[in-house]
This record gives C-alpha cells, structure tokens and sequence, in this order.
C-alpha cells in the first residue's frame, strides 16, 4: 500500500506567523501523498470579541450558535485555509483548501447531547473516501478547514483532530496511513510545562493507568482518545509532537507513539525533548 500522512496542526502554530512559516517549510518538503487538517487558533475569538458576539465555551468546546457559526465559517473555511494553501503553493506545494461541504467530502450531523446544547456543532458521519483518494491520485495536497455539513444545507463547527481521525481512518482502506497530531508540545507530556518529560509511547493499558493517575492534564485526553480510535480502525501509526520537530515525527524519533498493545517502553519518558531542525532537508515518503 501507498502511504499517507494526515497531518492535524494546532491551533497555536497557526496563532504564530513564524511558526506556522517553519510549518508549511516542513510540510512542504514531506514527499508522498498528504492531508492537512487545521483549526482556527484564537482568531475567531478575537473577530468575535471585535464584533461583540459573545462565546460561551464547554471543557474546551465551543458553543456553535447562528452568529458563531457564520464567524468560524468566514475564519477556518476563508482566511485561515485560504492563507495556507497560498503558503503552501508558494513552496512547491499543489494544495488544494476544503471543507467538508466541498464534494461532499465529510457529512456530519448535528451533535446531540442532552446535557450541553452545542448549537451547530458536527459529528462525523461518513468521509467521502473516492472522492479524497481522487483528489490524492491527481497528487494534490489537501488542506481541510474544520467545516463539514449535513447535506440538507446546514454547515457545522466539526472538532479539528475528529476530522483527523475520519479522514484516516477512512482513508486506511485505500492507503498506509500515518496520522501525525502537531502542535506546540513535544508530545504527550507528564508535566504539561516540560518538554523533557515526553511519553515516548502509550498504549491503551498504561493510557488508562495514567489517566487513572491524573497525570496526563485534562486537555489532551480528547486528543488520545481520537489517536487511539485512528489506532483501532486500522491506522498504522499514530504520533502526537511538536509541529517544528515534524520530519523526525515522520522517521519516528520524536514525541509519543500511539500503539495498540503493550511494549517494554510504554511509559518511559525520553531523555530530553529534541531541538527544533529547522533545516531539517529529510522528511521522506519511505520513512517508517
């Protein structure tokens, strides 16, 4: 099989202009067929604050209401997406921005939940594979803004690392997936402040033993949770890490490694985080 990297960037990469340039240097020099997923970082919060549209937030998710909905649309699917893709065109890079609305690339439905109304936030249904995996064979690269649909004309806020997941998990039919979770840590950390206390691989015993612990912090376990749902549908590797670091996340040789089952070294903590290699020239389509 071909392989793929999916690819989901943090929110604050995309905050920083000069981390998210290192990022599309890097992104650009992968070779192979690959997905982009991004969020919104904090700009759609700020139009918000500018347009005084208050935002209501639930253990890190935002409360999707008609206003919000129309904001994050014009941010993720427009200014966020559109400003990648010219970035990555002018490296090299044949990018192509979508959202899930786009050929019906990824039909959701509206989250119900009978606790928290989330408004028109989206849960993944199905991810169009044919059309994604024709889109890869005419050796585009695609950027994905966290905007899916209905298909009864309802656009929905969708969680940026679900959508990582989906696509993978649905391209694994097809392709060798790699999804790689980038963002400003250097993995999986057991102190969030510390980027030498990485967790070079977890699988879903010694995951449950740590949350039990409480010592990976509350904000990531979603993130794992997605990993380790990619990992159970047939994803080969799953490797959460640092954005600037993401050639060696490609070769393996940082940030943590989401397995299947148990390994001698599930829980050891790396010696110390790697340094960032910005001149990393070796981010190959045959890295392991």
């Amino acid at each position: 099989m071909e392989k793929l990297f999916v690819i989901k960037i943090g929110g604050n990469i995309i905050d920083s202009e000069s981390s998210l340039s290192l990022f599309m240097d890097l992104f650009s020099r992968v070779r192979g067929k690959k997905i982009l997923i991004h969020g919104g970082g904090k700009l759609a919060t700020r139009l918000a604050a500018d347009l005084n549209i208050p935002q209501q937030m639930v253990d890190g998710r935002r409360i999707t209401d008609a206003e919000t909905l129309r904001i994050v649309t014009m941010v993720y699917a427009g200014l966020i997406n559109k400003t990648i893709v010219a970035g990555l065109q002018s490296r090299g890079s044949n990018a192509m921005g979508l959202t899930g609305a786009d050929g019906n690339a990824i039909q959701a439905h509206k989250r119900v939940n009978a606790a928290i109304d989330y408004g028109f936030a989206g849960d993944v249904d199905i991810v169009n594979v044919e059309m994604l995996s024709g889109l890869l064979e005419q050796n585009l690269d695609l950027v994905f803004a966290p905007i899916t649909h209905d298909k009864q004309g309802q656009l929905l806020n969708t969680n940026a690392d679900t959508i990582a997941q989906e696509i993978a998990k649905g391209l694994c039919k097809k392709y060798e997936v790699q999804l790689i979770y980038s963002f400003e840590k250097a993995g999986v950390l057991t102190d969030a402040n510390d980027d030498n206390t990485v967790i070079r691989s977890i699988d879903p015993a010694s995951y449950l033993s740590l949350k039990e612990k409480n010592i990976i912090f509350a904000g990531m376990i979603p993130k794992l949770d997605n990993a380790f749902a990619a990992i159970q549908s047939g994803v080969s590797r799953v490797i959460i890490g640092k954005a600037e670091q993401l050639g060696d996340l490609i070769n393996g040789s940082a940030g943590t490694t989401i397995t299947a089952g148990s390994t001698n070294d599930n829980v050891a903590i790396s010696d110390s985080a790697n340094p960032a290699k910005a001149n990393n020239k070796s981010i190959t389509k045959n890295a392991s």
